[in-house]
Order: structure tokens, then C-alpha cells, then sequence
């Protein structure tokens, strides 16, 4: 949702989903809203998780004398790292390779298969949704005037039939399966 774009063209708001019995938690928030919400309180993964590579962060951890899980949670305080789920479009937060094994991932199992064509793969795509108006926009992830395009530079997929994920993959391996 957030690494295929998808969030810039969602012009519903978390509240159409909420109950109506609620306490109106979700009012003027986007699903990005919810899902930045989510990954900063644990309570959904995300990835990458970190405006930096996690290597770097152990090895600066390290480096000033102290325990990783403790340098993150001071970097986080004071400001200086970020979720990468707050900018999404940031290159220093795109997904590089995606590897898919046994699954459709840009055909049937993944919804929103133009998202994932044009926003991860840089292919020409039918689009066809507006981006969302500045008034409903997401408030926690920040919004580049450009979306990015071709974010993917390796697509490797590992499958025993020949799926549209393995038409677009730059590489394509076989799958030990049950089929042997």
C-alpha cells in the first residue's frame, strides 16, 4: 500500500471504516495515518522500518559504546531517525529487490496491480484513480509533489508456473514444489 503508492490515489477517510459505536478516533485521518500509527506503536510491521539502513544503525550503536535497541530508542527521541513509513516516497526508503516466492504478487494476489506496475516496476500503467485533494491527504506521511516511478531495481521470483509476476521478474527461478 505504501511502497506501490497506492495511499496517494485513497480518497477514503480511516472514519468510513470505523464502527459507529466508536469514540471517533479515526476522524480526518487517512488509512496511511492509521498504518504510520500502527508501526510507531508496534503494532503492525513494516519495512523497511527505518529512514537508515539497520546495518548503519548497529554499526553507530556500536561505534558510541552502546547496545543497538538502545541507540535506535535515543536516535528516535531526539528526532534523528524516522519510520519510513512516514515518507514512503523517499529514496532512501524505497524497496531496492523484492524476491516472490510462490505467489502472483503482481497478477492475483496483490490488489491494485497498476500500483504495483507503474510505482514499483516503472511500467506504463492504467491508472486511472486521481491523486487524492491536499484536503484529504494523509497529515503523518509526507506528500512529494512527483510520485516516484520504477522504484524496484531487482524483481526476482521463485515459482513452479509461469505467472504475470514471473512475465515482469528480472530474474525468474524454479520452485522445488510438490509437482516433483
Amino acid at each position: 500500500y505504501l511502497a506501490t503508492d497506492q495511499w496517494r490515489y485513497d480518497g477514503f477517510g480511516a472514519a468510513e471504516l470505523a464502527t459507529p459505536l466508536g469514540r471517533g478516533l479515526f476522524r480526518d485521518r487517512a488509512l496511511a495515518d492509521c498504518i504510520v500509527q500502527a508501526t510507531r506503536l508496534g503494532w503492525t510491521p513494516s519495512y523497511p522500518t527505518f529512514d537508515r539502513n539497520p546495518l548503519d544503525l548497529a554499526d553507530a550503536a556500536r561505534k558510541a559504546g552502546g547496545e543497538p535497541g538502545a541507540h535506535v530508542v535515543s536516535e528516535l527521541q531526539a528526532g534523528r531517525l524516522k519510520f519510513a513509513c512516514t515518507d514512503p516516497d523517499a529514496a532512501e526508503n524505497w524497496p531496492r529487490v523484492l524476491t516472490v516466492w510462490r505467489a502472483n504478487l503482481l497478477g492475483s494476489s496483490g490488489k491494485g496491480n497498476e500500483y504495483f506496475l507503474r510505482h514499483l516496476l516503472g511500467a506504463d500503467a492504467a491508472i486511472r484513480a486521481e491523486e487524492t485533494p491536499p484536503e484529504r491527504r494523509p497529515a503523518e506521511v509526507a506528500w512529494h509533489d512527483e510520485a516516484p516511478v520504477g522504484k524496484l531495481d531487482l524483481l526476482v521470483s521463485l515459482d513452479f508456473r509461469m505467472t504475470s509476476t514471473g512475465l515482469f521478474s528480472d530474474v525468474l527461478l524454479p520452485a522445488a514444489t510438490w509437482y516433483e
